[in-house]
């Protein structure tokens, strides 16, 4: 599979994902993770090339939903996420493209 922009990795599968303005993100860009809380224990952002933190009140809606997050550059949350994934954790990803 090859997809160029940003993706958001689910438990139910991998998507094309294009956050309104991915310096602010908002819990409207999540609408799809936050459908699937349920399954969903770990959430990485890859925040690009270098961490930037979630917004406080994104934070909140996630904690809300009972999803625990954890931003991180976009290349540390895909290494991240592929360990988490490989020892069955309920691990989803939100990676924002790197040029």
């Amino acid at each position: 599979m090859s997809h160029k922009g940003s993706i958001l990795c689910l438990p139910s599968g991998i998507y094309g994902w294009e956050p309104q303005d991915p310096a602010r993100l908002t819990a409207d860009d999540f609408s799809r993770l936050l459908a699937e809380a349920a399954d969903v224990e770990i959430f990485l952002v890859g925040t690009g090339p270098d961490l930037r933190p979630i917004p406080r009140d994104l934070r909140a809606t996630l904690k809300e939903a009972g999803i625990t997050s954890d931003p991180m550059s976009t290349g540390a949350a895909v290494r991240t996420y592929n360990v988490l994934l490989a020892d069955d954790r309920a691990v989803a990803a939100a990676l924002i493209a790197v040029d």
